[in-house]
């Protein structure tokens, strides 16, 4: 048995000293800080520590097989630990083949096993046509099926321009749909450095109409929807609309779109593109708000990487990227805490949120009744941070660490992550999930 003492722990949704009891990979109970234990191996907190629940990642391109260039189980899990991601659910593109059926999730099994330093779960795939199979990889396992809306970039994951059908198959079954909502209808192009040409390219209106179809279709079919990357704000008020009508939606955010702004940046630097885009100040603002206010649920990452060849960066002049050639998607996994953290200190938001939005609020979308928290009979999943330390954004364990958070001083360092109970370290640990069914 290990006994974690800590000054300060986030248990129950609240900061408080406590002594966490560990039997092998579970969390046997949640004592007083000072707690006599005998036969317990001790770990005490340093006073500058703060005990979390290991976060979970719900969004993740890991990309392997057939992309594993861009970023692979290995790496992308390595990082995950390091930045206190002790579960991850992987999207099912843009790996080759896409996970649309039980054949191509149990290459993408094959191809995770042994390889990971944390808990991998695995999303299936929602393509045009594939409504027969989603049964069948709802009991295989998988956390719920992901669909696009709009041209998803790669041909081998079509977009579903009417979602009825595939979420009228899923309502039979009692399964979760992830959309990505943008309306390529509205959508014009955009090619040179310019951000402001291609934030215009993409505006508002197209997101917020794709959750409005989005919506639609599952009030008609009762089905469960989960919006993606939420980065529209006037969304907002249509959503808190249809969930108080009773229509089964949830809404995630990402760090960028917390923490970067329109207005910062650079002409060129491709490293910020993304889809949707990132908006302006204002729009950050009312996105925190409805964080806030519930409107929001959660924050996962989006971790979306490629090669930098992809990103269209020149080496010459790194400034002179082509936001209409570059791939979009913005590589954070290993960031995702303090980036968020220390955005929410500023705006006066505490560790107890932030654990919210990113550990227990995903586990509970995915119905991971033992992650997420520091709870007895959970994994014993356990992030120490120090909160207050600051460390400037250098290297990082991704396969290819492009990232616009390079060179920002941020607050909050993990400094050691746990996975069920033992410290995550060389040896890779990390098992392959499936959905629990409920009880």
């Amino acid at each position: 048995m290990i006994l974690v003492r800590a000054d300060r722990a986030i248990v129950d949704g609240a900061q408080r000293p406590a002594a966490v009891l560990v039997d092998g990979e579970t969390i046997t109970a949640v004592l007083d800080r000072d707690v006599v234990v005998d036969g317990a191996q001790e770990v005490v907190l340093a006073a500058d520590e703060v005990l979390l629940p290991g976060l979970v990642d719900t969004h993740v391109h890991v990309n392997e097989p057939g992309r594993t260039e861009w970023e692979g189980f290995a790496t992308a899990t390595r990082a995950a630990a390091a930045g206190g991601v002790t579960t991850i659910i992987d999207m099912p593109l843009n790996s080759l083949p896409p996970t649309i059926d039980v054949p191509s999730l149990e290459i993408k099994r094959r191809a995770a096993d042994g390889q990971c330093h944390v808990d991998v779960g695995f999303w299936g795939g929602a393509v045009p046509g594939n409504e027969d199979r989603m049964r069948s990889l709802h009991d295989a396992g998988v956390f719920g099926v992901k669909c696009f809306l709009i041209d998803s970039g790669v041909p081998e994951f079509p977009p579903l321009l009417d979602p009825r059908p595939a979420l009228a198959e899923i309502a039979r079954f009692g399964g979760l749909m992830i959309a990505h909502a943008e309306n390529g209808a509205l959508v014009t192009d955009a090619k040179g450095p310019r951000y402001a040409d291609f934030v215009a390219s993409r505006p508002t209106a197209e997101e917020d109409s794709a959750i409005a179809l989005l919506l639609a279709a599952a009030r008609e079919t009762g089905a469960r929807v989960h919006v993606v990357h939420l980065s529209s704000a006037a969304a907002l008020p249509m959503l808190a609309a249809a969930r108080a009508e009773g229509v089964a939606v949830s809404v995630e955010t990402c760090p960028h779109y917390l923490t970067l702004t329109a207005e910062e940046v650079p002409d060129g630097d491709t490293r910020f593109k993304c889809c949707p885009p990132v908006r302006g100040a204002g729009n950050q603002d009312a996105l925190w708000q409805g964080l806030a206010d519930g409107t929001i649920d959660m924050v996962v990452s989006d971790h979306s990487p490629c090669t930098p060849e992809l990103k269209r960066l020149d080496p010459a002049d790194p400034l002179c990227g082509d936001f209409g050639e570059a791939w979009g998607g913005i590589a954070s996994l290993q960031l995702g805490l303090p980036v968020i953290w220390t955005a929410a200190r500023r705006r006066g938001h505490s560790l107890v949120e932030v654990v919210r939005w990113m550990a227990q609020a995903p586990a509970d979308l995915v119905g991971l009744r033992r992650k997420g928290r520091i709870a007895a009979g959970h994994d014993a999943d356990l992030t120490v941070l120090a909160p207050e330390q600051t460390f400037t954004v250098g290297a990082l364990h991704h396969r290819n660490p492009l990232t616009p958070y390079s060179g920002r001083e941020l607050h909050g360092v993990v400094r050691s992550t746990w996975l069920r109970g033992r410290e995550v370290r060389e040896e890779p640990r990390g098992a392959l999930l499936a959905r629990e069914d409920e009880v």
